[in-house]
């Protein structure tokens, strides 16, 4: 299992990469279960100052596996998924994202966490929950309208549009833009070593202010989209569009 998901720890920084290619780096339960368990012993372990997350320069992920989730559909706030979701709310270590390729669902709206997001020219973001009978999750509801607007994040969540690398960082999504992923991932290195380079104490305290001015609504949020997207699971329209687009 400790596969896929590839972590090191180089000087401080420690640099997570999701390593499923085969499925375009798609998150199942084992994957949250172990992704939070990485960022949770990062929070602990006093030699960790920053993390890079990355899928590599391909692909970052193609969001939840819809066949895990059909056969093993989160049941309660305990579920693998949310549990990550609160490690990562409860992170006050820099968290910085390197971004090619796709990044769906949930590998989109996990950036919406993250201190700093880096995207390559390939990047591609989409959020597509309606169309597959779902709801937004992870705080989506609330940060995205915060952060862009209500009609775009309509677009977003509503509609079901892609965002390019470009588009993204125009929409304020992301923070910088390069050419490919290689120099998407140098960057974000080149940029948590910056951030080494400060006070790590200071850091840590102004993170958790940056996020304490609204943890208390985004948390609430996060336990309200999770138990609509737990109910929706089981509907018939949710299972129908899961269905057909899962290969046996």
């Amino acid at each position: 299992m400790n596969d896929l998901i590839t972590h090191d720890l180089d000087n401080g920084l420690l640099t997570l990469t999701f390593n499923r290619p085969d499925k375009l780096n798609a998150l199942n339960s084992a994957m949250y279960t172990l992704l939070g368990d990485l960022l949770q012993a990062a929070q602990d372990n006093p030699k960790v100052d920053v993390i890079v997350i990355t899928g590599g320069s391909q692909c970052f992920s193609a969001g939840n596996d819809l066949k895990d989730f059909l056969d093993n559909p989160p049941s309660d706030m305990d579920s693998p998924v949310f549990r990550l979701m609160r490690g990562v709310l409860a992170l006050d270590k820099p968290l910085i994202a390197a971004v090619s390729g796709a990044a769906i669902g949930i590998g989109t709206t996990l950036l919406l966490h993250c201190d700093q997001v880096l995207v390559s020219r390939t990047a591609k973001l989409r959020m597509p929950f309606v169309p597959l009978g779902l709801c937004p999750e992870f705080g989506s509801s609330l940060l995205l309208p915060r952060m862009l607007g209500h009609a775009r994040a309509a677009r977003l969540l509503l509609c079901n549009e892609l965002l390019t690398g470009e588009q993204a960082v125009q929409w304020g999504l992301a923070n910088e833009l390069h050419d490919d992923g290689e120099q998407c991932l140098l960057a974000a290195r080149q940029l948590a070593t910056k951030l080494q380079a400060l006070p790590q104490e200071a850091l840590r305290v102004s993170k958790r202010l940056l996020k304490d001015t609204h943890r208390q609504a985004l948390e609430a949020t996060v336990q309200r989209e999770g138990l609509l997207f737990i109910e929706r699971l089981h509907t018939p329209e949710a299972k129908a569009a899961l269905r057909a687009l899962v290969k046996d």
